[in-house]
């Protein structure tokens, strides 16, 4: 995956030995959600709570609208009223399902 500037990549990358989520790691700060193509600053309260920002915060560089609701408009148009519950296709669980649309 490409993103906007190295430091948001670095950011993304960040591994910590000690903790096992970034989610539970303090300085892991940036989320990217690949199926949603949203960008989110972790909120460390003990869950996986995001905060979604619309512009980078190292370059300033506008970031791609979230996908989230056409995500869920799409499914729904193919059948899936329930995704959570139901068995999707396996180009939904990750970013396939947009890569390649002119979105």
């Amino acid at each position: 995956m490409k993103h906007c500037c190295s430091a948001m990549a670095r950011a993304l990358e960040h591994q910590c030995a000690e903790h096992e989520s970034r989610f539970d790691c303090p300085d892991a700060l940036i989320s990217y959600n690949e199926k949603f193509d949203e960008y989110g600053l972790i909120i460390h309260d003990g869950g996986t709570a995001v905060s979604s920002i619309a512009y980078c915060p190292y370059c300033g560089h506008e970031l791609p609208k979230s996908k989230r609701d056409l995500w869920f408009d799409t499914l729904e148009s193919m059948g899936y009223d329930d995704p959570a519950e139901q068995e999707i296709p396996a180009e939904f669980q990750a970013g396939d399902w947009y890569r390649g649309k002119n979105l």
